[in-house]
């Protein structure tokens, strides 16, 4: 019985770490595509005015749209597996980001093959295209970026696993949404500034009330589809509950409540 349930529990560690790993690798590389998303939804944009000076949209990096897969993902490591899963894959998946943006620095650096500039050398309207200079660009992110979304994304974990522990110790085994919610709003308001205050105003050239405005925006949208989320979350509860067995579930889940410290 106990092999049994240590391969389930390795089974169950191992999907829901592959998801989390995936969606955050994909969302860091993708992330430089910005995105209307008044438009897409064949809306007209809204046009914000945020602090008098500045004019804002639904614009969002294509990033946005994977990344509440991680809140969900994170939240659920959290319930089974407490905070020692969650800063293990948190650290794993910084590393392999951090991997990642090295192998796309240096491949960028790589003289490209003359026939496959040719190939590439129009769009299909006849247009001139220089497909090394697309690929570059499209890849290549700067240091501020890198820093500041690395960053973001370790202190965001931390403070997530932190407020959801806290969440259980007064709701215990019931309310998941609550945790679940809370935390994803208290670590992603964070995240939201962060990476922009570090990528833009540090690195960069934004002001503060800039980084204030864009800031808002994220977090709006990370708001919204959190909440509506929701049932997902019950429902990838439910069938791991089925999956573990009712007995090892609240063993895993009470094992992972025991541990309520910061770090």
């Amino acid at each position: 019985m106990n092999k049994a349930n240590n391969s389930r529990k390795t089974n169950l560690f191992m999907i829901l770490g592959g998801i989390f790993l995936t969606n955050a690798i994909l969302a860091e590389i993708i992330g430089v595509k910005i995105f209307s998303a008044e438009k897409t939804l064949g809306l007209s944009p809204v046009n914000l005015n945020i602090f008098g000076e500045y004019l804002l949209d639904f614009n969002l990096t294509a990033g946005a749209v994977i990344w509440p897969v991680v809140f969900i993902t994170t939240d659920i490591i959290n319930e089974y597996f407490g905070k020692k899963g969650v800063k293990k894959i948190s650290f794993l998946t910084a590393g392999l980001i951090a991997y990642s943006f090295l192998v796309i620095g240096l491949v960028t650096m790589l003289t490209p093959a003359d026939f496959w500039l040719e190939v590439n050398a129009t769009d299909p309207e006849g247009n001139a295209f220089n497909i090394s200079y697309a690929f570059n660009t499209i890849f290549r992110q700067g240091l501020g970026i890198i820093i500041g979304s690395l960053t973001a994304f370790l202190l965001g974990q931390l403070i997530d696993v932190f407020v959801f522990q806290k969440l259980r110790a007064i709701t215990g085994a019931k309310m998941i949404w609550l945790r679940a919610t809370g935390s994803t709003l208290v670590s992603q308001f964070i995240d939201s500034f962060v990476v922009l205050g570090i990528a833009f105003y540090v690195f960069g050239n934004w002001d503060l009330s800039q980084v204030a405005a864009v800031g808002i925006i994220n977090y709006i949208y990370k708001f919204t589809v959190a909440v509506i989320l929701t049932p997902l979350l019950y429902l990838a509860h439910g069938l791991i509950d089925n999956y573990l067995g009712e007995e090892l579930s609240q063993e895993m889940m009470k094992e992972a409540s025991s541990d309520r410290s910061f770090l």
